[in-house]
């Protein structure tokens, strides 16, 4: 840059550290809306109804259209499969509307994919640690007796079975369809809407007990299996009060991914044998 002064010409040369610092942008921070009743419902409803038409609608059709003993268990495997999908595309429009982005630093604190942190906000020692008595209880209640499932949605009596074992035996596609519906099941799909996007954004509407009706919500929307809502109650309350305590969907995460471990665990062994 050039400057004059009087009848002599001085060239002044200004470098970068001459000019003024630009103000530094501040983070852009997360902000999570609450939801009204009418909306929770809503957001329950898009992933619930969907789940019940393809287990007692879709599934039935389809199994129709194919042959064996196996068939209605494989149907089943398949629509649930794609209505867990579902409810991930589901998630990611919600929070895309929401907080206009989807880059990770966003989508993590939008739907607590973060380290469990204490209530005042602070990080916790050996935060992992809470997950043993969580999961210890989660498999408690599930050995306790349920409800009676009807004939051929038992997904333990297929494993069981004569026809199931030898369906998997040596088929790893579909011991990839069962890991798929698995991941889907307890990590991209009911936990991520339910504890992900729904708790974070229920107290407005439930206040203090907003992780209860997420529990209740939970149990309720399996519509699509309604012998296992009593368990499912009991059991979201391992998944949904920690989950809110420590601001983490981690944690329900984890609790529910050990029943996708085990039966992807027992699958794999058939399908070795």
């Amino acid at each position: 840059m050039t400057s004059t002064t009087g009848s002599s010409r001085e060239r002044v040369w200004l470098d970068d550290t001459d000019l003024p610092s630009p103000t530094p942008t501040p983070p852009r921070s997360t902000k999570i809306p609450q939801y009204s009743l009418a909306r929770v419902i809503g957001t329950w409803a898009a992933a619930a109804l969907p789940m019940a038409a393809l287990a007692w609608l879709a599934a039935p059709w389809l199994a129709g259209t194919l042959k064996g003993p196996t068939a209605l268990a494989q149907a089943l495997i398949v629509t649930m499969t794609i209505g867990l999908m579902w409810q991930c595309v589901l998630v990611v429009v919600l929070v895309h509307h929401e907080q206009g982005s989807l880059r990770w630093p966003v989508v993590k604190d939008a739907l607590w994919l973060r380290a469990p942190r204490r209530p005042d906000g602070g990080r916790m020692g050996w935060a992992w640690l809470v997950l043993l008595p969580l999961l210890l209880a989660f498999a408690v209640t599930m050995m306790l007796p349920g409800l009676a499932i009807p004939a051929g949605r038992d997904m333990g009596l297929f494993l069981e079975s004569d026809a199931g074992r030898s369906f998997l035996s040596g088929n790893w596609t579909w011991l990839a369809i069962v890991v798929t519906l698995g991941i889907f099941n307890t990590i991209l799909g009911e936990e991520l809407l339910f504890r992900g996007l729904l708790l974070p954004r229920m107290n407005g509407a439930f206040g203090r007990w907003d992780w209860a009706a997420n529990g209740v919500l939970f149990a309720v929307y399996h519509l699509h299996m309604p012998w296992v809502i009593p368990s499912a109650l009991f059991n979201a309350f391992f998944m949904a009060y920690p989950s809110k305590r420590y601001r983490s969907a981690f944690l329900g995460i984890a609790v529910h991914s050990a029943q996708t471990v085990v039966i992807s665990v027992l699958v794999l062994v058939l399908v070795l044998r």
